[in-house]
């Protein structure tokens, strides 16, 4: 599949993806990347999930910082995607497994995209001052609200996709933080929703 009636990008950041894609494919055979059982829908079920969480963020960004990125999700799509966009400006991806960094560097190698690949822990790392802060499957609400107390500017925004527990945890996360939330329905799964997240502020 091409992707580019869903993804709606031009023909070289479908390109690009497409470089991507085969180079996950390889290394999935060697180290998890993604669930083995979403290979087949790697499209629906990766780049496209990755795609809506770019068009949520208020272009242009400088910096965008993308947490526990593992395989790229959504932190490598927003960095190829900005190459057509010219946001954000630059990504940075944390991911803590040597193993996903290599990866990582291999596909910024092969695209081009303008990312950086930060190998360390999210709560060991000097505070990145980003703009945008993304993480996807890395933790609960309460826990990404403690990464963006340190790592996002107090002007800046936090997408966050969330399961279908997403309710629960917003719930939780209230009792702890003052933010403030919007709520956009999942484009690929039914359930599932992102979080726009601003003005994070301990109670």
């Amino acid at each position: 599949m091409s992707g580019g009636a869903t993804l709606n990008v031009s023909r070289e950041t479908i390109e690009r993806l497409k470089t991507y894609e085969a180079l996950l494919r390889k290394w999935t055979q060697k180290i998890n990347l993604v669930a083995r059982s979403t290979l087949d829908d790697l499209w629906a079920r990766h780049f496209v999930d990755s795609a809506q969480i770019y068009r949520l963020a208020p272009h242009p960004v400088g910096h965008w910082a993308d947490l526990g990125s593992g395989g790229g999700f959504p932190g490598l799509v927003i960095a190829i995607m900005a190459m057509e966009h010219h946001s954000p400006a630059r990504v940075t991806l944390v991911e803590s497994d040597s193993r996903k960094c290599a990866f990582l560097r291999t596909v910024i190698r092969e695209t081009g995209a303008p990312a950086t690949v930060v190998n360390a822990r999210i709560e060991e790392i000097p505070p990145l001052e980003a703009d945008v802060i993304s993480a996807r499957a890395l933790t609960d609400l309460d826990g990404l609200l403690g990464f963006c107390a340190r790592h996002l500017r107090s002007d800046g925004t936090a997408i966050f996709p969330k399961g279908e527990s997403w309710q629960k945890e917003l719930q939780a996360a209230q009792t702890t933080w003052n933010f403030s939330h919007r709520i956009a329905t999942s484009e690929t799964e039914t359930g599932p929703v992102i979080l726009t997240i601003t003005g994070v502020a301990r109670v």
